[in-house]
């Protein structure tokens, strides 16, 4: 990488993690596009080099918290020596999950786009090589697991939509329950799920 391209991608990397910042502490909505060059130390002109507008830097943040958030955990299966695509599946529901409970500001920030069809979106659009591919992720997965299923993206839909609305729920609110006692139940309906769209 070359010094113009190095330089291009720190002011880049400071606009992304500045805007992270202020939306975790104030809110996209209180947060202007000049509130975060100011922060981020640039012009407003090379906001827009890189973005749209503030919610074009909210999807390349949803993106790459998402990517970081699959690959964490992707990398995370590797030590655990995991051979089927249901424990695979199970052991990243939890871990994400927990990552979230770690990260309340986080969570506040993701939780609306917790959804397949956005997560999906946002990562196939906006995802960049270093951030990682968390559907070329999911797709190996599948790809290497000796039992395989139909309608992969209707069942991670499913999945995912499960998990995202419980899972919120039960961090933010511990409604039904804490996290730590709604785990098992969820693992139970993500292997439910995964039984019905097995392949015989």
């Amino acid at each position: 990488m070359g010094k113009w391209d190095a330089n291009k991608k720190l002011k880049r990397d400071s606009l992304l993690n500045t805007s992270l910042e202020l939306f975790t502490s104030q809110g996209i909505n209180q947060t202007s596009i000049s509130d975060i060059v100011k922060k981020a130390g640039v012009a407003k002109g090379t906001f827009y080099l890189y973005f749209k507008d503030k919610y074009d830097i909210r999807n390349r943040l949803i993106a790459r918290k998402a990517n970081q958030l699959f690959t964490s955990a992707y990398l995370a299966i590797q030590k655990e020596h995991l051979s089927s695509a249901e424990d695979k599946m199970i052991f990243m529901m939890r871990h994400i999950l927990l990552e979230l409970q770690d990260d309340s500001k986080l969570l506040a920030f993701m939780y609306k786009d917790l959804s397949w069809g956005l997560f999906k979106e946002a990562v196939t659009d906006f995802s960049d090589d270093e951030d990682g591919d968390f559907l070329a992720i999911i797709e190996t997965m599948f790809e290497d697991s000796p039992v395989k299923y139909r309608d992969h993206e209707v069942m991670l839909f499913l999945i995912v939509e499960m998990v995202s609305s419980s899972g919120y729920s039960s961090i933010v609110y511990e409604q039904p329950m804490d996290l730590e006692h709604l785990l098992p139940q969820m693992e139970l309906a993500v292997r439910g799920i995964m039984k019905a769209y097995e392949l015989h």
